[in-house]
């Protein structure tokens, strides 16, 4: 133990990892060893801004002291029981949950991929059950470009060659269509035996691409007018992210005079990631007794899903994004963002365009070089104290905690731009 303590530099950590971890991973080469608000520490003890969240885990903060304090004082009596026995945390958890989002029933799960794993096997069940579709024939419309997990199954949707190659065969029944083109859907829509339509109403992984106003509201209602399940995945985006406590929210008109704050309300609601503020893995399916009743005792479950730790950290999570106003602050703070990075773009010829909503953006980067450059950009920014990283190539996503307060927003606004100047001007 003393040797391990001894050679805990970051190299000896990052070469423990390369040795004995898979290579599944290509991480920015900075160990951290601490975290707070929307700072991070490395093993030396330089301070960081974290932009990533881990890809919006962290939309509370690092270590948030109200979540810390709920998963202590539950540690403290219990964590686990199965779904063997009740527990007296889960039954708080899904009412708290059920009532914010305006559904009748949660199933809670671990991961955002386990989630959807959920609302696959529940769309298609509802299918099979409830719309009468023949058995081992209902469809299910999948967006390109989409990014819901790496599983076989949810990989079987991927337009991704580096999620897809080497793992088939696939499973059957999905299609997919371009996001954003209400002609294609409509399409696939009108083909027989469709059970539901599983959509982010931002794509994150494909580089923070946000719909067109009335997209989602178009798709909600053609699945409507055809009895087929509007799935929407908030794994990422939901969670105040994006200025709304959902993102679907803030793709409609209705400034919050809507029951519920909706106005394109799915007819299946997966969260995940911030459910806990990044202290645990917590995912949760929503949907009304009439989906989620067709899962009976036995079909579905999992050991962990709904503990009691992952019961009582969830709700403080929640409690903490409402009393801490952090959609309203997201809203505030991505206007801010977002009008700093479009000066960048009006002075640099790198970087081409900036998009986003709330705190959840990008910024894409005129790179030839099959990433490189963004890559290298965000090598400079974890030297100039800001931490990031690139998607698809040529794209850097920014997703700070959402506690970031305006002064810390425009002084990250600062760094990036003159760590990609001062880029642009030395190539």
């Amino acid at each position: 133990m003393e040797l391990e303590i001894k050679h805990s530099t970051a190299e000896y950590l990052m070469s423990l990892e390369d040795e004995f971890g898979a290579h599944n991973y290509h991480p920015i080469p900075v160990v951290l060893s601490k975290g707070k608000g929307v700072y991070v520490w490395d093993v030396n003890g330089k301070r960081y801004y974290d932009f990533l969240s881990a890809y919006s885990a962290v939309n509370q903060g690092h270590c948030h002291p109200r979540i810390i304090n709920a998963l202590t004082k539950q540690a403290q009596n219990l964590t686990l029981t199965s779904r063997a026995f009740y527990n007296d945390q889960l039954g708080l958890f899904e009412k708290r949950v059920c009532e914010l989002f305006g559904f009748d029933k949660v199933l809670p799960m671990n991961s955002g991929a386990e989630a959807v794993e959920t609302s696959l096997k529940l769309c298609r069940k509802w299918a099979y059950k409830t719309k009468g579709i023949p058995q081992n024939e209902a469809k299910i419309i999948f967006a390109k470009n989409n990014f819901h997990g790496r599983t076989l199954s949810i990989i079987s949707a991927s337009t991704d060659p580096t999620a897809t190659e080497n793992y088939g065969p696939y499973m059957p029944g999905f299609i997919l269509v371009d996001y954003n083109n209400l002609d294609a859907m409509k399409t696939a829509l009108n083909e027989p035996n469709v059970a539901g339509v599983i959509i982010e109403p931002i794509q994150g992984e494909a580089g923070i691409v946000v719909p067109d106003p009335g997209y989602l509201k178009a798709v909600r209602d053609m699945c409507a007018d055809r009895n087929i399940l509007f799935i929407a995945d908030e794994v990422q985006t939901g969670l105040a992210r994006t200025g709304k406590l959902l993102a679907i929210c803030g793709n409609c008109t209705c400034e919050n005079k809507c029951e519920n704050n909706y106005e394109i309300k799915p007819d299946v609601l997966i969260l995940g990631k911030a459910l806990s503020g990044g202290i645990m893995p917590v995912s949760a399916v929503l949907a009304n007794n009439d989906i989620m009743l067709v899962i009976e005792p036995g079909t579905h479950g999992s050991t962990y899903g709904g503990n009691p730790l992952a019961c009582a950290v969830s709700v403080e999570a929640l409690n903490v994004i409402e009393d801490e106003d952090l959609a309203g602050n997201a809203k505030r703070l991505g206007i801010i963002f977002r009008n700093k990075m479009q000066e960048l773009v009006d002075q640099s010829e790198l970087v081409v365009k900036v998009r986003g909503k709330g705190l959840l953006n990008a910024i894409v980067i005129n790179d030839s070089e099959e990433g490189e450059i963004a890559w290298n950009i965000c090598v400079k920014l974890k030297e100039n104290g800001l931490l990031a990283k690139p998607t698809h190539g040529n794209i850097i996503r920014f997703a700070p905690p959402l506690v970031m307060t305006e002064e810390q927003i425009l002084d990250c606004c600062k760094i990036i731009s003159e760590t990609v100047l001062d880029f642009e001007a030395s190539m």
